[in-house]
């Protein structure tokens, strides 16, 4: 269907320069350095345009609407829960309900083969990184503490650290300092001073449902505004679902749906930003006589080596009102477990972070942990205000039958719905026991009784990993695809290993880098 019947988008008859896939955390920033750089971009995106004075209330049910409702199936040992912690939906993605905490990767995260013989060595290093790394953080703009004390990166941050720090994560930090573990505020993409006419940070704690006064970063606040001024065009409600591939292997351009009928726009260059399921599904249901395994497969790794943190979650109660409700949901955090131990008891590690939450998510691990319903639930939650939690962020390790696959059912839009097919390894499971006791420990020192423990997942990692062998991997060291030279990756699909670090800032670096990098070929061939 043409734009002359009816279609809103001008360009949509044209063969434009770039197509991205996915206006959250990664597709944001793809399109808006594109549009700077000159080039015609269609920014397609499957949810809703959200304004944050319209759409965005304080209230823990209406705000799910943000979170990816699509169907999605399960199974393994261990199958997830794909709910609000994990993906979100509309133009801003998941940065909308993020808790915003922004830490790098470490060093040692992109050569764990090398150096614990496991999972497999990135083909890139933390110093391609750190450039980003850097210009992310002066521009979000991150806060954090003047001195950090693990990592690559020892500090300041562009913003000061946020205060004051509420009851439930100065227990954390006491909890820390009475065992001798190393704690700090955490680097958070919240404001603890005003920039570019957004304020500071207030301490609602709402930051999982929306940030009302913008105080903390998100794509649809920052990068989607300024990638409309470079004239990128957004298209919101548009679901692609297949890439249009010539028989010389260069992608043409992309089909999608909208308000019940299929689009094709045409385009020179495709960049994936869609999510570690959305992406690898993308690519599977784009089979056709030529592609019987999906695009960009004939590695057979799309799908493949799909990850999540263990996302654990440790519940104490305390003598004294702790009220978790304020401020921001996560304000502190050590990474003094991030590595290898010294004992050899385990291989990497986890993060703990002190976790604040509104009542309702307070709740969730509580049933969770305890099965706790009717009578017995009114009387815990009754007492909310004296709990305080501990979420750890602990790597797990890449196999290949963790997997993003297609189904033979079908979801509301027509289309094959995925199965994520998730276990824990030995080593996962090494990971969580070590980390759940340390929370214990830290909840302990601090005075609390600990009386829940709430299995959990968070973060979507791998499905479409870089790696320099065609055979193993599904992308080169910038995002490109190996089977098709116009197709680019840029999201969390990309990723080896899951680190033990929220992923967020990490995923946006390796997005700038390969635009960067694609900006550069344009240029140098003359396009």
């Amino acid at each position: 269907m043409s734009a002359t019947h009816g279609a809103p988008w001008p360009w949509l008859d044209e063969t434009v320069d770039v197509v991205v896939v996915g206006a959250g955390a990664t597709g944001g920033l793809v399109a808006r350095e594109l549009g700077r750089a000159g080039c015609k971009v269609v920014l397609l995106e499957a949810g809703p345009h959200w304004q944050v004075e319209r759409d965005f209330v304080s209230d823990e049910l209406h705000m799910r609407k943000t979170a990816w409702r699509a169907k999605r199936l399960t199974a393994g040992a261990d199958p997830p829960e794909l709910g609000h912690n994990i993906a979100g939906t509309g133009v801003g993605g998941g940065t909308i309900h993020f808790t915003a905490v922004t830490p790098r990767f470490f060093s040692s995260d992109f050569h764990i083969r090398t150096a614990d013989g496991v999972g497999e060595d990135w083909p890139i290093a933390y110093d391609d990184l750190v450039p980003y790394y850097e210009r992310l953080e002066k521009e979000i703009p991150v806060s954090g503490p003047k001195e950090y004390p693990w990592g690559g990166f020892k500090g300041s941050y562009p913003y000061p650290e946020r205060e004051p720090i509420a009851v439930t994560h100065q227990l954390f930090r006491e909890g820390c300092e009475r065992l001798g573990i190393r704690s700090t505020v955490a680097p958070l993409a919240i404001l603890s001073a005003p920039y570019e006419g957004r304020p500071p940070c207030i301490n609602r704690g709402f930051c999982a449902q929306g940030c009302l006064p913008n105080s903390k970063f998100s794509t649809l606040i920052h990068h989607i505004s300024q990638a409309v001024e470079a004239r990128v065009e957004l298209r919101p409600g548009c679901m692609v679902n297949s890439i249009l591939v010539d028989d010389d292997e260069r992608v043409e351009g992309v089909t999608f749906l909208y308000d019940g009928t299929e689009y094709r726009q045409r385009a020179a260059i495709v960049v994936l930003c869609a999510s570690a399921i959305e992406t690898p599904r993308l690519l599977l249901m784009s089979m056709d006589a030529g592609h019987p395994q999906g695009l960009a497969n004939r590695s057979g790794m799309v799908g493949k080596c799909f990850m999540l943190h263990s996302g654990h979650e440790v519940i104490a109660r305390f003598p004294v009102e702790v009220l978790p409700y304020k401020g921001t949901p996560i304000m502190a955090t050590t990474q003094e477990f991030y590595e290898t131990p010294k004992d050899g008891s385990r291989k990497r590690g986890f993060t703990l972070h002190s976790h604040g939450s509104r009542p309702l998510g307070f709740l969730r691990p509580v049933v969770k942990a305890s099965g706790a319903w009717g009578a017995n639930l009114r009387e815990i939650a009754r007492d909310y205000n004296f709990f305080a939690r501990i979420t750890m962020v602990g790597e797990v390790l890449p196999q290949v039958n963790n997997s993003v696959t297609l189904t033979g059912e079908i979801d509301a839009s027509g289309l094959p719905v995925p199965l994520i097919t998730f276990s824990y390894g030995d080593n996962d499971h090494k990971v969580i026991e070590a980390g759940v006791a340390m929370a214990k420990r830290i909840l302990e020192a601090a005075g609390g009784r600990v009386e829940f423990v709430a299995p959990d997942t968070s973060h979507m990692l791998g499905g479409c990993r870089m790696g320099k062998d065609p055979a193993t991997s599904v992308t080169d060291a910038w995002g490109r695809t190996h089977d098709h030279p116009n197709l680019f990756i840029a999201d969390t699909s990309l990723f080896v290993t899951s680190g033990a670090s929220n992923p967020t800032l990490t995923a946006m670096a390796l997005a700038w880098r390969t635009v960067d990098h694609l900006i550069d070929q344009m240029r140098s061939s003359g396009s």
